[in-house]
């Protein structure tokens, strides 16, 4: 650290750790301790305390996936973690991400195998790299309870280009992607963990879901780095 000391990417300090980001930014940025068992959306402390620990859409009608862990929210920090690893091609935040997901997430369980949700291979071809599948990479090489975990990067196919999402609403990104996941093989009775990086409708989580259960998966958890909050909150 004397040598190539870590700065934090967020105030531009020494971290004084292995990793680049404060503690002090760090503790800033706020863990999802609070939300839905089914599709981690937060929600307001009294409805957590309740004991249904489910939102109003989770009750009326439950998502094709049995589970999302997203331990933080995406705020102002995560959003420029996050707007740097994707857009600003800075890898080396692959690494403090999965950090930050493995110490939020309070893993147990693990699956049978981790699934990155696939870019289209012209916006893959134009970033350089799929960020979930990097995320994969990073948790399975440092969490040891995922050491037994199978990684399968080719498993579902992103079959045609879709418009970008950002400024649609939820039913818009469920009708953009319609029909444009596909599986390239059998899930017989695995136990899948879909990874992405943030979670904002759930529609590409739900696609992929429905994919890999058409495809006899048993049971499809989706692992994201945030979740944002719902709409007005």
């Amino acid at each position: 650290d004397g040598v190539f000391p870590h700065y934090c990417v967020l105030c531009g300090l020494r971290s004084r750790r292995a990793v680049p980001i404060c503690l002090d930014c760090e503790l800033e940025m706020p863990l999802n301790n609070n939300s839905c068992m089914r599709c981690a959306i937060p929600l307001p402390p009294s409805a957590t305390t309740s004991g249904t620990r489910l939102c109003g859409q989770c009750l009326q009608s439950s998502p094709p996936f049995d589970r999302v862990i997203a331990p933080w929210l995406y705020g102002e920090y995560f959003a420029y973690l996050i707007h740097q690893w994707k857009f600003r091609r800075d890898r080396r935040l692959t690494k403090l991400l999965a950090k930050l997901w493995l110490q939020g997430a309070g893993l147990h369980e693990p699956p049978d195998t981790l699934v990155p949700v696939p870019l289209h291979w012209r916006r893959r071809w134009w970033r350089g790299f799929n960020q979930s599948e990097l995320l994969c990479r990073e948790l399975l090489a440092t969490s040891p309870a995922l050491h037994n975990c199978q990684f399968s990067p080719g498993l579902v196919k992103r079959q045609r280009a879709t418009a970008s999402q950002s400024g649609m609403t939820a039913r818009q990104r469920a009708r953009n992607l319609d029909g444009a996941f596909t599986v390239r093989g059998r899930c017989d009775n695995l136990r899948i963990a879909v990874v992405d990086d943030v979670l904002t409708t759930g529609s590409t989580a739900a696609a992929v879901a429905r994919a890999l259960s058409a495809a006899g998966a048993s049971y499809v958890e989706v692992w994201c780095l945030a979740r944002t909050p719902a709409p007005g909150r």
